[in-house]
């Protein structure tokens, strides 16, 4: 008989054997590798494969190893669905995950559930993607716009109540979604108090920005509400910097990642407030010990801090392996079973799938970005974002009822 230790390793290198000769479990990633979502999707890339990384050091899903298989969306919905069809038809993928834009997350997920494949919304906060657009295969692991809209509102309403806003909104899916519920919970409906302009997308030039904020500034409103994203958002911030906006304007991002804030830098960004799902800083403050392993993780990896990008892809690698091993298949029905109604704890507090529309809900948080010596003093120069609001998943959320309400005025049957 083995003594206990070499048992121990024996046991250890035939479950490494095991695992290298299974056949791999693959799962599809579809994000923007070119195009002005490219460093949100470079941060989605990272998030998965270190989860990859890590779930086939641990032995994989049920003894098979994860293969990520990837493609470029190039943030047009016709590639990401493109993209969607290729990998579960050709390559095999068990699952797709993959966002940084509402229509395109919306498209990949349509192909995805037609092929009876599960898709998992990263970077997509329009309330059409668990709302009107909403089916049984798509998942969505960040908040969306209502509950940016409700946290970001009782703080404004709190610190900027009676002011005049103006708002800057990219024209598509997710801008009009967030401007709309923005508008709702902040009491600025009144578009003629409170105006605002459309910049085109996914082709806005700098003269669009321009044009935009020299209107802003002739307003004399005090809040600049910029729902723009991306490479959008860094020109935007850019030149209103240099048009002195930065300092006579609260500027107000609702989704604000850190990738934004890193391209545009601390000079510009000091002052800036913001709404997000996670900054990579809530579990130090907070002692969230899975979160801050995470963090480090991350950070020794590729020397630079997660953005909540990062976060969300990481999450959703690990939350599809969990799925598969409680339901102990990768049949698509019986995930769905396993996720809908199902609370964990991993990188913040409790989240949890909810099943009538598969929305994450999630604490959701207002920050604030730092002064530069402050972001500067961290190991990585990324310590952006004071945390200075937050709000429960439960009550930033929109409620069955309103979901319900929305679903009709969409003419869509109010269950999956």
């Amino acid at each position: 008989m083995l003594p206990g230790k070499a048992l121990l390793t024996f046991c250890l290198l035939l479950l490494s054997a095991s695992t290298l000769g299974a056949e791999t479990l693959k799962i599809g990633l579809n994000y923007p590798q070119t195009g002005r979502y490219k460093d949100q999707g470079l941060q989605q890339r990272l998030g998965a494969f270190l989860a990859v990384d890590e779930i086939n050091k641990a032995g994989g899903v049920m003894g098979q190893p994860l293969e990520l298989v990837i493609r470029n969306t190039r943030g047009k919905p016709a590639r990401g669905a493109r993209n969607t069809a290729e990998m579960i038809d050709n390559e095999g993928v068990k699952m797709v995950l993959g966002g940084v834009s509402s229509s395109v997350a919306i498209a990949s997920g349509n192909a995805a559930r037609e092929r009876d494949r599960l898709y998992f919304g990263t970077l997509t906060y329009s309330n059409a993607t668990t709302g009107s657009a909403a089916h049984t295969h798509m998942f969505r692991e960040p908040y969306n716009a209502w509950m940016t809209a409700k946290v970001l509102s009782q703080y404004l309403k709190q610190n900027h109540g009676g002011e005049d806003y103006f708002y800057i909104t990219s024209d598509y899916t997710w801008g009009w979604s967030v401007e709309e519920s923005v508008r709702k919970f902040s009491d600025t409906e009144d578009t003629e108090r409170h105006p605002g302009v459309k910049t085109p997308f996914p082709r806005a030039l700098v003269n669009d920005f321009q044009n935009a904020l020299e209107q802003a500034d002739a307003s004399d409103a005090k809040v600049l509400m910029l729902v723009l994203f991306g490479d959008d958002m860094v020109r935007a911030l850019n030149v209103a910097y240099e048009m002195g906006l930065t300092k006579k304007m609260q500027i107000v991002v609702p989704n604000l990642t850190l990738g934004m804030a890193i391209q545009v830098g601390p000079t510009i960004m000091e002052g800036v407030v913001g709404g997000s799902p996670w900054v990579w800083n809530v579990p130090y403050e907070m002692n969230y010990p899975r979160g801050k392993e995470f963090v480090e993780a991350f950070s020794k990896r590729y020397e630079m801090r997660p953005s909540t990008a990062a976060a969300s892809a990481y999450s959703i690698v690990y939350q599809y392996k969990s799925a598969v091993e409680r339901a102990g298949t990768t049949n698509t029905r019986a995930l769905i079973r396993a996720l809908e109604g199902h609370r964990y704890t991993f990188l913040k507090d409790e989240q949890y799938w909810r099943d009538f529309d598969h929305q994450n809900v999630q604490s959701v948080y207002v920050v604030k970005v730092k002064p530069r010596t402050a972001i500067m003093a961290d190991e990585y120069g990324a310590d952006y974002f004071s945390i200075i609001g937050s709000m429960s998943g439960d009550n930033a959320a929109q409620t069955r009822e309103e979901w319900e309400a929305r679903r009709r005025e969409a003419g869509k049957p109010v269950t999956l």
